[in-house]
């Protein structure tokens, strides 16, 4: 059984920790006026044009920054475990460019699910790297795509499923009217929609046999009952092993991809990396530790654009708690974590 005592952030060494396996229960619940709100909203915001979506966002970030939401407690709580090395000053100082960030992220879902496709992608201004991508297609042995929650991994989705056939995972959402909407506009550009369980396992294992493209966030917690505890910034969190066995099983390259939100609402640029650590490996533990090492190195070269806000240590090793509960203090790992 998991333990719900409560707990900091402790340190760890580089051994990932197993968990009990327990069967992931369907979250969501019907809600159709909060799925009419949530779409009535981004219509009203599809109404705009980038550079006023990119000065509201901003705004609302500052207000989640000064206002001492819960978007920057948790922000607060990941930067003082993930980066002890850090100053107070200076991590004080992430969290309010991570929140102004984040709310231009949200202020631009509107736009990037509304919008006519060819207006969506007219958004992204300059590529980098992009000519991996072209080679592992033509390798002809599919293309693993990782996408963490760094800069708007929505649009990254979208592009790469303008250049390809694409299969792209998501998490289903807590409001199950809202969820055919989400699908619809990501999938817009061709891109097919795999649920995060065992269908939608198949259906991205069938993408790489038929020598497709698929899409993963890879730094989203997979749920109890699934994964494993490895580190990330040193701090054990539950991370997905599904990358690791895709990747070994059907010897696929893997590519990191983002799409940088660049400054005074100029658009996007979009980065395609390959990973200096191989991720496919039978052992898909070790595999693991080497997509949470590539992922922290890829958000390391753009910090205030990571998703600091996500609650990444919700779910943790037994006998920890959940540090993001009200009168939990997080504990930073300082001197003491194992690299």
């Amino acid at each position: 059984m998991e333990s719900d005592a409560e707990g900091p952030l402790e340190p760890q060494s580089l051994e990932v920790q197993h968990r009990k396996a327990r069967a992931p229960k369907r979250s969501g619940r019907s809600r159709p006026f909060r799925a009419w709100l949530g779409r009535t909203a981004l219509g009203l915001g599809a109404k705009l044009d980038y550079p006023t979506l990119y000065r509201l966002g901003g705004a609302a970030g500052r207000a989640l920054y000064r206002c001492g939401s819960g978007e920057r407690r948790a922000t607060g709580t990941n930067l003082e475990a993930c980066l002890p090395e850090w100053t107070a000053e200076q991590r004080d100082q992430l969290a309010r460019e991570s929140l102004i960030e984040t709310g231009r992220t949200f202020a631009e879902f509107g736009a990037l699910w509304c919008w006519p496709g060819p207006r969506v992608l007219s958004l992204v201004v300059e590529t980098r790297g992009l000519e991996l991508f072209e080679r592992a297609l033509a390798e002809r042995r599919g293309v693993i795509l990782l996408t963490p929650h760094l800069g708007a991994w929505e649009l990254a989705g979208l592009y790469f499923s303008s250049l390809a056939p694409l299969t792209a995972m998501y998490k289903r959402p807590p409001v199950v009217e809202i969820e055919s909407f989400y699908n619809a506009a990501r999938g817009r550009l061709g891109a097919k929609l795999a649920p995060n369980d065992a269908g939608g396992v198949t259906m991205v294992m069938r993408a790489l046999r038929n020598r497709e493209v698929i899409g993963i966030l890879p730094d989203q917690d997979p749920g109890r009952g699934s994964g494993v505890f490895a580190p990330w910034f040193g701090v054990p969190a539950n991370t997905t092993t599904l990358v690791a066995k895709l990747a070994a099983k059907s010897g696929a390259p893997v590519l990191l991809v983002w799409c940088e939100r660049l400054p005074q609402a100029r658009g996007f640029r979009v980065h395609v990396r390959a990973p200096e650590r191989t991720i496919g490996l039978e052992d898909a533990v070790q595999g693991t530790l080497a997509l949470n090492l590539e992922l922290e190195a890829l958000i390391r070269s753009a910090p205030t654009q990571y998703l600091w806000s996500y609650k990444r240590f919700r779910n943790r090793p037994e006998g920890l708690g959940n540090p993001y509960r009200e009168g939990v203090n997080a504990q930073t790992v300082g001197d003491r974590r194992t690299r």
